[in-house]
């Protein structure tokens, strides 16, 4: 059975292109292309697609509202086709908190040696959407912060020494969001990789900043790791962890994609375990694949203590599973419970975190 999907541009081009695209997939196909929401929402009530693809930027109505209106009366699996600006990456930003599943960036059309890249990320994108639990992505995009500040840590000497490593991909933007609204201003030092293209990153770790206790910003590379600071993936470098005589520090790496992904959470999680050991609590959220399940064992390993939401609260339940059938994780735990977990942890086990 073949993923159905309806494709709403009002670029005929992009419509064009992206048929084109679909229908060389031998699991999906495209059963219609609307230019602009009005005409899509009656080939929505005709066609009964499982996937749309939707412009964030349309005449008639904007990508915005329709995607509000549809999550609200209709609600079924959207992939974001955003382009690469400033005003783009921030209203994908409130796309994927508005309930859709993941985005892509309009193809640079001149650059035809990269459209075999451009092929499979689409493909990937939307076979993770055909398998997302949209009641999840709901209930992500109702829930509201309590509005009350975490308490703070009762241990000061337990946010210098440990550390959280935290892994996401489809569905991660809100379930990260979710995880550092709960996190205390004096919580540990935090390194994050969500899959996301170059240009997103920052408006991400910006938004992110304006919600939270701690400060979140886009990983620059030879930062120092300070506690209640989250340091974000940029979009096309790995993020690792490193050492600087006493202090962590981040790094940045230009190497090739690991696991088809740059930055990579197989990479971030290995040089945890190289540099970190015990002091690091890793945590791995939704997503489609399997990247950060070697990781996160040799975490493991090396004396962390792991983390993996369950499948209930996942968008995808794709790389908790396998990080938990390569043995890497120690708990699994839904999205609502891991923040008070990994602080109950930490508070439990402060003496650990003055052996370095």
């Amino acid at each position: 059975m073949k993923i159905r999907v309806l494709v709403i541009d009002d670029s005929a081009l992009i419509r064009s292109l992206l048929t084109e695209i679909i229908n060389s997939q031998r699991d999906m196909e495209v059963v219609g292309a609307a230019p602009d929401p009005i005409i899509a929402r009656e080939m929505i009530k005709q066609l009964n697609p499982d996937v749309l693809t939707l412009d964030v930027e349309m005449p008639k109505m904007d990508g915005l509202d329709f995607l509000e209106k549809l999550m609200r009366l209709r609600p079924m699996p959207v992939v974001m086709v955003s382009t690469l600006t400033e005003r783009g990456s921030e209203i994908t930003m409130r796309a994927l908190e508005l309930g859709a599943i993941d985005f892509v960036t309009k193809p640079k059309m001149s650059i035809s040696e990269g459209m075999r890249e451009y092929t499979d990320i689409i493909a990937d994108k939307i076979r993770a959407a055909s398998q997302a639990r949209i009641s999840t992505l709901q209930r992500h995009a109702t829930t509201q912060s309590s509005g009350a500040p975490p308490a703070p840590l009762r241990n000061p000497l337990i946010s210098s020494e440990k550390l959280l490593i935290i892994g996401a991909s489809t569905g991660g933007t809100e379930a990260i969001k979710s995880f550092l609204l709960q996190m205390p201003s004096d919580c540990p030092g935090i390194l994050i990789t969500q899959h996301m293209p170059a240009g997103f990153t920052k408006s991400f770790a910006n938004r992110l900043d304006s919600l939270c206790q701690i400060s979140v910003k886009e990983a620059a590379g030879g930062e120092r790791i300070l506690p209640g600071h989250a340091y974000i993936a940029p979009g096309d470098k790995h993020l690792l962890l490193a050492r600087s005589g006493a202090n962590y520090v981040t790094q940045l790496s230009d190497e090739a994609p690991v696991n088809r992904h740059k930055p990579s959470v197989d990479v971030l999680f290995e040089s945890a375990a190289e540099y970190a050991g015990k002091n690091v609590i890793g945590v791995i959220l939704t997503g489609m694949g399997k990247d950060g399940a070697v990781g996160m064992a040799k975490m493991r390993d090396a004396g962390a203590y792991n983390f993996a939401q369950n499948e209930e609260s996942c968008v995808v339940y794709g790389m908790p599973k396998e990080a938990v059938a390569h043995g890497g994780v120690d708990e699994v735990a839904h999205l609502n419970d891991l923040p008070k977990l990994v602080l109950n942890y930490l508070m439990a086990n402060s003496s650990r975190a003055l052996r370095v």
